[in-house]
């Protein structure tokens, strides 16, 4: 057994409901005085202090992200589902603080490490392994991963669950929303209840790993024998509720691909975009979770890995209809139908004003300019991007436009953004309008 030391400094999960709500009481608390602090100082001075700037000084910034960070578990995503409707439109300070959320996790300490996987696989497990190292290759916010050889000489990748972070998902969304409303950032207008019911049904699945590995089985069949990809395959034998035990595959992270020549990087590029179409046309299941760090790169044989299908969800019939017929509109420039296909979706309603109709449709149609292209989108000289991020914040601000879509729509969105942005990263030139064309009406 090998017993390196982890790169990050490991910190002890809060197990217990009582535990992690204290911790946010605790975290209340502190900012609470921090602004009868600031704010007494402020009135000394002649000044007559606004809540907001009290509530958000960087050191209640830091010191609620590092928390929350703290804790893992819904803790942590619930701000990175939240983000995902707002996107680059957050303010600033709420910004900074999913920021952190969306970074590695601390890792758990080696002697909570081993107590939970005693209760998993019993306190003998250490004797069925020829290898096990307990300093984690990763750790995000539902688990961490560890690297492992059977008896047999079978690499294995082990995703162990935090303690108590299933039993506490409820609580936790709850205890951090009324933390987010605190800093009275999100809009009142803005209904985050369905983000937050959401995020519930999310959390409780993703902390289900007999799920995930179903999901990881169902997309792998699906994938067929796609040469593009490699995605690992389950270990059933060691596969728990609280354990996910995999192929492990050796492979770089996706900066490698920056060193890999122009054909390289496009090629990958259009595969992934590929897959994104099939996953809502054609599986109708979608790896919702565009972290750049469920992907690897294998060099040797140039595939992408794909990687935490925990993520993962069905994309209802008729929605991937209604977007099949958003496709067509916003490649034949029909902004009649994209208004259909908008309403039919929930991105827009009939409450909503001409003007806000109008200003979504040209989002819509914008950030679809690539499907119109005849030939390879260079994402990577493109400022779409950032025309999109000035259009958002001009449709929230100048247009007070807050609705929430359906969430199966914006884990689509979501999707496609995090592909639009890798593509941006990679400097990537992708005909969308051949990767899209088996869907189209007037196909290639």
């Amino acid at each position: 057994m090998s017993d390196k030391p982890a790169p990050r400094k490991s910190k002890a999960i809060p197990s217990s409901r009582l535990s992690r709500v204290s911790r946010l009481g605790a975290l209340a608390g502190k900012i609470a005085g921090s602004v009868v602090t600031q704010g007494a100082g402020q009135l000394l001075k002649g000044e007559k202090p606004a809540l907001s700037s009290l509530l958000l000084t960087p050191k209640n910034v830091s010191n609620i992200a590092n928390q929350l960070a703290s804790m893992r578990g819904a803790a942590m995503k619930l701000g990175q589902l939240i983000s995902m409707d707002t996107g680059d439109f957050l303010p600033p300070e709420l910004a900074a603080i999913m920021g952190r959320l969306r970074e590695d996790a601390d890792p758990m300490p080696k002697s909570q490490l081993v107590d939970t996987l005693n209760l998993a696989w019993g306190d003998s497990w250490q004797d069925s392994l020829l290898y096990f190292s307990f300093a984690p290759i990763a750790a995000a916010s539902i688990g961490q991963v560890h690297k492992a050889i059977t008896m047999d000489g079978k690499m294995l990748a082990i995703k162990v669950q935090y303690p108590g972070v299933k039993k506490s998902i409820n609580s936790d969304v709850d205890n951090v929303a009324t933390l987010i409303k605190l800093t009275g950032l999100v809009p009142k207008s803005l209904d985050i209840a369905p983000l937050l019911e959401e995020a519930k049904q999310q959390l409780h699945q993703e902390a289900d790993y007999h799920r995930e590995a179903a999901m990881l089985t169902r997309y792998r069949e699906h994938l067929g024998n796609n040469n593009d990809f490699v995605i690992p395959e389950r270990f059933s034998a060691l596969t728990t509720p609280t354990v996910l035990a995999m192929d492990f595959i050796e492979a770089d992270s996706l900066d490698t691909l920056l060193n890999e020549p122009q054909e390289t990087r496009d090629r990958i590029m259009t595969s992934l975009m590929t897959l994104f179409f099939k996953e809502v046309f054609e599986f109708t299941l979608i790896q919702s979770d565009p972290n750049l760090a469920n992907y690897k790169y294998k060099a040797d044989t140039k595939q992408l890995v794909l990687l935490d299908f925990g993520a993962t969800r069905e994309v209802p019939k008729h929605l991937s209809e209604q977007y099949k017929a958003l496709l067509n509109s916003a490649a034949s420039n029909d902004k009649e139908g994209m208004l259909a296909a908008a309403l039919a979706i929930g991105l827009v309603d009939e409450s909503h004003s001409q003007t806000q109709i109008s200003a979504v449709l040209d989002i819509g149609m914008e950030a679809c300019e690539s499907i119109r292209s005849e030939v390879p989108y260079d994402f990577g000289n493109s400022d779409l991007i950032a025309r999109l991020h000035d259009k958002g914040m001009a449709l929230t601000m100048q247009h007070d436009f807050w609705h929430t879509p359906p969430v199966d729509a914006l884990f689509i969105h979501r999707k496609l953004g995090g592909l639009f942005l890798l593509a941006k990263r990679l400097g990537a030139r992708v005909n969308m309008r051949a990767a899209a064309a088996p869907w189209l009406d007037d196909k290639q």
